[in-house]
């Protein structure tokens, strides 16, 4: 990315004078804003924004920029940080046997569609080993033992921790992660469920759809949290289906949805488009 930005990502209770206040900052030191995005929630009062600064156009770094609003932050209970384009996130992915949502978030990294690092990948099964070393990317079997999984989770912990992740994706991790390790990586996290949440939780959806006689069928990418399928979500999408399909059409139909909604949610997410507030999401287009 030749472009070097700095995304200030921030929300606070609403009141007047937010935008002018901030972007006052902003400008006394050289800053300019190329892009500007701004919600208020009306039910709960709460003011979101994201914007993008030219580096360039700066007079000081973004660590002295974060300190120019430490008045600002306690005068408006202000939640904020600075992200610099220049330093990409760092994912981990994790998979178990099915390989379509691994495979097209890997092309998407070669290809430079998802701005990030990708430094290992950790899987409860070795059949996308080959998969993974073809791009270059170490691969790690980490055996989850359905009778006493401790172990293997920290194994994945300490894999995590070892190399910095700043993001782990689960594309198709058929897993349920353990509590402390959602608390540890909270807002961290993202899940593809293949079911348009809240519809369909746990295990086996497409059959549970199929029963249910469904029309749609979709996909969605959403924060992990101990609450199994009920964290903040980021996407969704939905495909049509009618009587005629099978439950092997929808399983197909909804693979192709799955693998689009979870890279337009990790792109969010590493774009710093996506502000959490309780269980709901502000994303940002």
């Amino acid at each position: 990315m030749t472009n070097r930005t700095y995304r200030i990502v921030l929300d606070c209770p609403d009141q007047v004078g937010i935008v002018t206040r901030v972007g006052e900052i902003i400008a006394s030191n050289g800053g300019w804003i190329s892009e500007a995005s701004h919600h208020s929630d009306v039910e709960s009062k709460w003011f979101f924004s994201r914007l993008e600064v030219q580096a360039d156009s700066l007079l000081i770094g973004p660590a002295e920029l974060e300190q120019k609003f430490a008045q600002l932050k306690q005068e408006l209970n202000l939640n904020l940080r600075i992200e610099d384009t220049d330093q990409p996130k760092r994912v981990v992915l994790m998979a178990s046997k099915g390989s379509h949502c691994m495979s097209d978030l890997l092309d998407r990294w070669k290809s430079g569609d998802l701005h990030c690092e990708i430094p290992c990948v950790i899987s409860n099964h070795e059949d996308m080993r080959g998969l993974v070393e073809w791009y270059g990317i170490p691969f790690h079997h980490v055996v989850i033992d359905k009778d006493d999984k401790t172990p293997g989770f920290a194994k994945v912990e300490e894999l995590v921790d070892e190399y910095q992740a700043d993001c782990v994706v689960l594309a198709r991790y058929m897993q349920i992660l353990p509590q402390a390790l959602c608390e540890k990586l909270r807002h961290k996290v993202i899940n593809i469920h293949h079911s348009f949440l809240p519809s369909f939780i746990g295990a086996r959806p497409y059959h549970q759809a199929s029963r249910r006689g469904v029309k749609l069928i979709g996909a969605t990418c959403h924060y992990v949290t101990e609450q199994l399928d009920e964290g903040p979500i980021i996407d969704q999408d939905v495909v049509r289906v009618s009587h005629s399909d099978k439950v092997e059409d929808l399983v197909r139909l909804g693979k192709d949805v799955e693998k689009t909604v979870l890279a337009r949610g990790l792109r969010a997410h590493l774009e710093d488009r996506v502000l959490v507030h309780g269980n709901q999401t502000v994303v940002f287009n």
